[in-house]
């Protein structure tokens, strides 16, 4: 193949960021969708674990991290990892988008720990366009986060960039071959908690602590014991804690999505209307029409107006 040269590529015009997690409310990850100009880009080194997948049309590219170098056309998927500590260049020549996610070095050595693994299974090594299925969907579900007008909650993202940092360790073990369960007094802690903390921000890591497991260990032992994952429970529970806080009739939509832990009103319409089929509007005028056909509620309104 002949490549084109660095000389006779055009220089490098500023990236496009297309979306950004940031205000998602990530911590110790985050993800962007970024289009680049053809040309040339050096890469510094960060203190952060970067996976880049390229997006749309093919794209000859040339690349260097870690004394490699790789000439090859970039397909859809393929995907870059640059450990922490790493530069790299790369030479695009055409323009292209990449979606870039990355994770804290504390975040990673974090989920490692927890998996308990050896100094040489705790790493994540450099590579050039690797091809995993179960990587990509994970990254693309975070990339459905990021083009989402009313993303989920923050727990759902923290479960994806937990999975792919489990994926992307040299040695990490295989979770959830044997089917297990959290033990009754775990599973009843867990629920009591979250039932208690609905209003307030979850994490993994807080959940998992509870029970004294690692949040990927967790992770899968609470899909087993709830049949669902951990950021969809809660979201169910938020949802129907929002039904009745509704029908009471007492605060306002914004209120209700306030106290039941959703970024906001519009947010919280749109798990009522996924998960329950109506929205906080239609449901507070059904409360009120019920309210007003109530014969104790025009006793009261009798009295109070003559």
């Amino acid at each position: 193949m002949n490549a084109t040269t660095r000389d006779q590529l055009p220089p490098p015009l500023a990236r496009y960021v297309l979306r950004s997690s940031t205000g998602l409310g990530w911590t110790g990850f985050g993800a962007e969708l970024l289009a680049f100009p053809a040309g040339a880009y050096q890469v510094p080194a960060s203190t952060a674990h970067r996976i880049a997948f390229h997006v749309g049309a093919p794209v000859k590219a040339r690349c260097r991290c870690d004394g490699s170098r790789c000439a090859r056309i970039q397909a859809h998927g393929d995907a870059d990892v640059v450990p922490a500590g790493l530069d790299g260049e790369w030479i695009d020549e055409s323009d292209s988008t990449i979606l870039r996610i990355w994770v804290t070095d504390r975040f990673a050595r974090t989920t490692f720990d927890q998996l308990g693994l050896t100094a040489s299974q705790a790493r994540i090594r450099p590579q050039f366009q690797l091809r995993d299925p179960r990587l990509q969907h994970l990254a693309w579900a975070l990339r459905a986060e990021l083009e989402s007008d009313l993303p989920s909650d923050p727990l759902f993202a923290e479960s994806l960039c937990t999975a792919m940092t489990v994926r992307l360790a040299a040695g990490a073990p295989a979770l959830g071959e044997r089917k297990q369960t959290l033990g009754p007094s775990a599973a009843r802690l867990v629920a009591e908690f979250i039932e208690s903390h609905l209003d307030q921000r979850l994490t993994l890591s807080d959940l998992a602590a509870l029970v004294e497991l690692s949040v990927p260990h967790f992770k899968v032992l609470f899909r087993e014991t709830f049949a669902m994952p951990v950021h969809r429970y809660v979201v169910q529970r938020r949802v129907e804690r929002a039904r009745e806080l509704i029908l009471q009739g007492k605060l306002s939509a914004t209120q209700v999505a306030l106290e039941t832990g959703f970024a906001h009103q519009s947010h919280m319409a749109h798990w009522m209307s996924r998960l329950l089929g109506t929205t906080p509007r239609h449901m507070m005028r059904a409360a009120k029409q019920s309210h007003d056909g109530d014969p104790s509620a025009l006793i009261e309104r009798r009295a109070r107006y003559g």
